[in-house]
Order: C-alpha cells, then sequence, then structure tokens
C-alpha cells in the first residue's frame, strides 16, 4: 500500500465547493467567456448580426466589412474580460491542439498603443505548415499555411488570450487538420439527408446536422508518484508494474462516493468548463481504482469535438493545480480497465427533429426505419473504416479486454428494434408491444414504465433510445476522426438510397423494398449478445466479419481503392490526403512503441538495475555475516538471493534482445514492414522485459525498489 514515509502526500488548502458554488449564478457563469450568439446580439449591429447568422445557419460568403465589424466587437469583448492575446485555435494531426499568440497591441505613433483587431486577422491566421506532420503533402522548405476561422464554433477566452477555432490547410489548399475533413462530413451527410427528407415531403429543413455527446473516462493520481514514474511521465503509461493486492475485484469504486481531492478537482473542472460554454453534465468514479468520468449533453458535433480537446486540456491543467496527475492513456494500468471515450452519435434537422427518434410507434416510423437501415448498412459496409477510426497504438492494449468492445465491429438493436425488423424481412405483422409498469416489490417505491429494450455495454456500436452509441474510442484520441468515419459512411448509405428512390415510380413500394433489401443483405452485423465471448469471435468469423485485431491491420484498410473512391466521391479528403493520413497515423504508431522501448530501457538501466545489484549486495552481506557467526539457517537469505540472481540474469539477457530489435527496426524500408516489426519483434521483446521486471519488483526490498508501486499509484488519492 501508499507508504506515506516515501512518498509524502501533497497538503492543499481545505475548498469547501458548496460554500463557493451558492455564491454563483451557475446561468450567468456559463459560457460567460464564449463570444456567443447572446454576446453577439448585444454588440453586433443589427444588420451585421443578420450577415453572420446568415452565413453560419447557410453557409453563404461572409464579406470583409462585416468581418473587420465582428472582430472589433470580439477585440473590446474579450479586452473586458481581461485578454491581452488571441491566437487561432486548430487541431494539426499531432491529436492534440495547436496555437500561436498574437498581442491586441499596436503602434499609435506618439510611442504608445492602442488595441487593435482587424477582420483579416480574424479570418485567417498564417502558421509553420511545414513543423507539423503532413504525411509528405508538404516539405521541409515549404512552409506556408493558413489557418481559417470556423465561423460555426464560437470564439472563447482561456489564461487570457482569445482562442478563434479555426481549420487548417497547406499553401496547395490540403487539409493538415482534423476539422477541415470533419466539416466536409458534416456537410457530405446534410447534403444526402436533405435529398432524403425532400422525398418523404419536409420542405422546411434547410440543413441537416449530427450531434455527439463524448463520455470521456480518465485517471487521477498523486502528482508526486507520478513525477516518479518516468514512464507515466514520457509515454502517458505504465511499462512495469506488479498487480497490487487489491484492483477492482470488489466493484466498490464504480459510482462510489467521490474523495475530497477528486471532489475539489471536479467542482473547478466543470466551472472552467461551463465558462467555456462546455455542457458538462454527469460525473462519477469508474470501474477501476482512481479512474472517472465526466459525460457532457449533446452539440454539434465539430463544437463537440472543440470542446473535448478543450476538455482533455482544463483535465490536466486543473489536476496539477490540486497536486494530481491525470491520466488519458487508453491503458495506463495493467491488470484493471483501460479509458476510453464514448461517441454517443445522432442525426438531426436543423428544425429540431431527430431522424433516430423512433417514436411511440416505431414499425409505423417509415422515416426512422430508412435512416435506421441506413446506418446498419453504412457499418457493415464499411466496418473496417470503423475500425481504423479508433486504431492507435494506445488503443491497441484496450479493446477486446473485459472493459471495451473486441476489435470485431457489430450493430446492437435490442429486442424491440430486431423484433421489427424481422418482422419486416419476414413479411409478418408485428404487434407494439405495451410499455409495462416496473415494479420492483415495495409498495412506497414509485412505479415507471419499463423500456422494451436493455442496454448492451459489450457492443461497440449500440442503439440506445435516440442515437447509436459508438463504444471503440480510446481515451486520448480526438473524435473529429470517428465521426468523419461515420458521417461519410451514412451519407453513402443516403446518396444510394436517394438514387434508387427519386428514379422510382411508387414511393411508398419502393421504400418498403429499399428498407426490407437492406435488411436482408446487411443483418449480419446485427449482433445483441454477450461480445466479449470467444463464441462470438467464432460466430463473427462465420458471418464473415472482419476481426482487425491490431492497428497494423486495421491502418491499411484506409487505403484500400473502395474507401478512397468513397472519400473523394463526398469530397470529405482527397486521394492525397487520404495517403498522408495513413502515413502518418503508421509512423505515429512506430513512434509510440520505440519511445515506450527507449523509456524501458532507460528505467532499468538506471534505476532496476541498480536496486537489483543493492539488495543483493544487503543480502549477501546478510548471507556472509551470519555464515560467520555460526548461524546455519540461511534459507530465507539464498531463497531471495537466488531468486534475484536468477532475475538478474534474465534481466540481462532480454534487456540486450530489446536492445537488439530497436536497432533491426531501422532496417525496415517501408512503413507498414515497419509498423508490423515494432508490433512483433520490439513490443514482443519489450514484453518479455516486463514480465522479468514484474517479477523482481515481487522479490525486491520496498525500500530498493526505485519506482512507486501500482499499490502506491492507485490509492495514492486519499
Amino acid at each position: 500500500m501508499w507508504d506515506e514515509r516515501r512518498y509524502p502526500a501533497v497538503r492543499l488548502p481545505e475548498w469547501n465547493y458548496c460554500e463557493v458554488f451558492m455564491m454563483k449564478d451557475i446561468p450567468k457563469l456559463f459560457g460567460s467567456l464564449v463570444f456567443n450568439d447572446t454576446v453577439m446580439q448585444e454588440r453586433l449591429p443589427k444588420d451585421i448580426y443578420r450577415d453572420l447568422k446568415k452565413t453560419i445557419q447557410q453557409g453563404t460568403h461572409l464579406e470583409h466589412d462585416v468581418a473587420n465589424v465582428v472582430a472589433n466587437a470580439m477585440k473590446d469583448w474579450a479586452v473586458e474580460k481581461g485578454a491581452t492575446h488571441f491566437t487561432h485555435w486548430f487541431q494539426p494531426m499531432t491529436g492534440i491542439t495547436a496555437q500561436k499568440h498574437d498581442s491586441f497591441i499596436s503602434p499609435s505613433g506618439d510611442g504608445k498603443i492602442i488595441m487593435e483587431f482587424s477582420g483579416k486577422e480574424l479570418v485567417r491566421g498564417e502558421p509553420d505548415a511545414s513543423s507539423f506532420p503532413s504525411g509528405g503533402l508538404r516539405a521541409t522548405f515549404e512552409a506556408r499555411g493558413y489557418t481559417v476561422w470556423d465561423i460555426t464554433s464560437y470564439a472563447f477566452i482561456t489564461d487570457g488570450t482569445l482562442c478563434i477555432p479555426t481549420a487548417f490547410c497547406s499553401y496547395s489548399g490540403e487539409a493538415l487538420d482534423k476539422k477541415t475533413p470533419l466539416l466536409r462530413s458534416m456537410q457530405a451527410l446534410s447534403t444526402q439527408a436533405l435529398r432524403i427528407l425532400k422525398l418523404f415531403g419536409n420542405a422546411s429543413a434547410q440543413r441537416v446536422i449530427t450531434t455527439v455527446g463524448p463520455e470521456q473516462e480518465y485517471f487521477l493520481i498523486d502528482k508526486e508518484m507520478y513525477l516518479k514514474r518516468p514512464d507515466l511521465v514520457y509515454t502517458g503509461r505504465t511499462l512495469f508494474g506488479a498487480r497490487p493486492p487489491k484492483g477492482q475485484e470488489l466493484d466498490d469504486h464504480y459510482f462510489g462516493s467521490l474523495k475530497p481531492r477528486v471532489s475539489a478537482f471536479m467542482r473547478e473542472l466543470e466551472e472552467e468548463l461551463w465558462k467555456l460554454g462546455v455542457y458538462a453534465k454527469t460525473k462519477h468514479n469508474e470501474v477501476a481504482p482512481a479512474q472517472h468520468e465526466l459525460a457532457p449533453i449533446f452539440t454539434t458535433t465539430n463544437i463537440a469535438s472543440d470542446h473535448n480537446q478543450l476538455t482533455m486540456e482544463l483535465m490536466k491543467s486543473i489536476a496539477n493545480r490540486h497536486g494530481l496527475a491525470c491520466l488519458l492513456h487508453e491503458k495506463p494500468f495493467a491488470g484493471v480497465n483501460g479509458s476510453g471515450k464514448h461517441n454517443n452519435w445522432s442525426i438531426s434537422t436543423d428544425t429540431g427533429i431527430n431522424l433516430l427518434e423512433p417514436g411511440e410507434t416505431p414499425h409505423e416510423n417509415a422515416q426512422f426505419l430508412l435512416f435506421l437501415v441506413a446506418v446498419i448498412k453504412a457499418v457493415d459496409d464499411y466496418q473496417d473504416l470503423l475500425r481504423v477510426s479508433v486504431a492507435s497504438a494506445g488503443n491497441d492494449h484496450r479493446l477486446g479486454a473485459n472493459e471495451a468492445p473486441p476489435a470485431i465491429v457489430s450493430v446492437f438493436l435490442g429486442d424491440e428494434l430486431t423484433e421489427i425488423l424481422e418482422a419486416l424481412e419476414s413479411g409478418a405483422d408485428y404487434h407494439n408491444k405495451e410499455k409495462h409498469q416496473m415494479e420492483i416489490g415495495v409498495t412506497a417505491l414509485p412505479h415507471f414504465p419499463k423500456d422494451t429494450t436493455d442496454r448492451n455495454r459489450t457492443s461497440p456500436f449500440a442503439f440506445t433510445g435516440n442515437k447509436f452509441e459508438f463504444r471503440m474510442l480510446g481515451s486520448t484520441v480526438s473524435i473529429a476522426g470517428a465521426n468523419i468515419i461515420l458521417n461519410t459512411i451514412v451519407a453513402e448509405s443516403l446518396c444510394r438510397y436517394a438514387d434508387i428512390l427519386e428514379k422510382g415510380t411508387s414511393f411508398n413500394d419502393d421504400l418498403h423494398a429499399l428498407i426490407v433489401d437492406t435488411i436482408k443483405q446487411h443483418k449480419r452485423i446485427i449482433f445483441n449478445g454477450n461480445n466479449y465471448t470467444d463464441e462470438w469471435v467464432i460466430e463473427a468469423e462465420k458471418r464473415g466479419l472482419l476481426n482487425l485485431k491490431t492497428t497494423v491491420e486495421a491502418r491499411p484498410k484506409f487505403i484500400e481503392p473502395k474507401n478512397i473512391a468513397l472519400f473523394t466521391k463526398h469530397k470529405v479528403y482527397t486521394e492525397a490526403e487520404i495517403h498522408s493520413r495513413y502515413e502518418i497515423q503508421m509512423e505515429s504508431y512506430c513512434k509510440t512503441i520505440h519511445i515506450e522501448a527507449l523509456t524501458m530501457i532507460d528505467i532499468v538501466k538506471g534505476e532496476i538495475m541498480p536496486a537489483c545489484i543493492d539488495y543483493q549486495n544487503e543480502l549477501a552481506e546478510l548471507l556472509g555475516r551470519k555464515k560467520a557467526c555460526g548461524e546455519y539457517d540461511v534459507s530465507l537469505e539464498e531463497h531471495l538471493l537466488s531468486n534475484i540472481a536468477r532475475l538478474s540474469s534474465c534481466l540481462l539477457k532480454k534487456l540486450i534482445a530489446l536492445e537488439n530489435a530497436i536497432l533491426e527496426s531501422k532496417e525496415q524500408q517501408n512503413v507498414l514492414a515497419r509498423a508490423r516489426f515494432y508490433r512483433d519483434k520490439v513490443f514482443g521483446a519489450m514484453s518479455e522485459l516486463r514480465l522479468i521486471v514484474d517479477e523482481l519488483e515481487t522479490f525486491v526490498a520496498r525500500k530498493h525498489w526505485p519506482l512507486p508501486t501500482y499499490a502506491e499509484l492507485l490509492y495514492s488519492v486519499v
């Protein structure tokens, strides 16, 4: 357990957050650091506000004079809030955000300054494009790139800086970020969904949007302990660590009461998120010790993506203020649950109609059924792309374990919808089931309607009432990638449907035939059982479903001809952008494992080996003294010394094997061969080295062991 003599706790001031929040007006606090619609109405002339809203809602061109007025109003508002700088806040293909800060100051000509911000500065920035990952799109000497204001995502203030959400592209127009393809995919889905709605007689909808609510899992540990673990500092996960006496076996952490330091952290996190307009709604302890979750309310996908990036950044900075370290890696600790990000995804019109809402009689709701089977078809046709969207070195540790879905993509619909689709396929009548009242057997407890179907937490892609929950995302990943795929593949299904229905002669007959035909062709992807079982793996193989277990197996699917055709058809990616992203992700996989391997070597040489030598010397000296004194019962010392000597010898061999594997990796000629080598050889050598170190931890005396143990890390926040 945690030894306070070795790792004294950080003592923080007692903060009574209940009292603090009682003094705050939460509705006023919410969005107070956001240049949102309310602020724009207050500060912009009516004609300028009208033109800006038209640009936001209809995608019309933003005139230069409008941009100038908006920029000046934005600057005045930001300065009043204490901002001194502005930045174009963008999301390059590093997985995190980027920003370059410029102050508002301009010379006034009399040796003084004025605060200025022009429409040109608002709309366009010019960062160095050669210093970000481009996958071959840009050479080092080709440095010019542009950031362009995403007008649909509100500007906000953090740390005295006005942040303007932007897209990022190269001088020749290629997307170098995650936002640009996301906006393109949203546009593609809207275009195709409107074609379908028009066929149903809906002429009022002008735009169809996807909405997302990403649940974020994370770990909190003591900051001092974190700093004593080089593996956590350099890689985000523990590369060594024997299992603690207690993990998550008792299920006592899940939804348990919050510890004071954790509660204080969550309170401050919520307040800062609310100021930035993030709909932080739910917080709780997760299954593993030291693991927690935050869930927001749904919002438009590109804004949800911005908000999730902000959430992860704030989690880390606020944790630091509380003497904590926030771990966002998918698997920071072996042997306990890792962290994911559940991507709750739905489709709505700009008039507020959720197109995935079944209603009271879903079997009679033809529009809902068409959109439902469109998603089913999309998931089946492009299961490889959905797997690609969650592929990373970190997530490979998590997928298939008992806290995450397997690498096999399938759809959970629940009993009611499955029965409706089966009835449609067979031509049988479906009798709508009444919603029964839930009775628990205690008369004092209120009755309530029982849902028509259960939930399935093992499913990678589950229908949960009026949305789909894509559960395969890793906790560190940007949600943009998965939603680019979801939007695009569903746009393709809707496009095919619209092509058929627009050419048909009888809409109702053609619609019924289309729904039934889709069910027959794609029902193999529907699975309502336990995705964790070995039986499902066998069954999935019989159905012809893909089981892409690792990133190295999944990523090449991204550049297959059918997928290139999909993205280029809907103008989400160019072919060059597709290949660049493939190169970047495969290189990232190799670099991640390379850094982990070097970190292992550094820890073993600098900390583990010296600790083993020190303890062996201590045991040898004790053994010598006892024998010199004529004591013959030295079995304990000999046992310990023998085992540590044996393991130390193995340690050296495994260390040399890992060093040789790293050297050999340089001989691999292309990115796919290199990634396969890192997966099979380098990671294999790392796993063997870890086994030895973890066993050594159980023999070496605690005072000699240089790293905080799992027990100390997982139970460090008290």
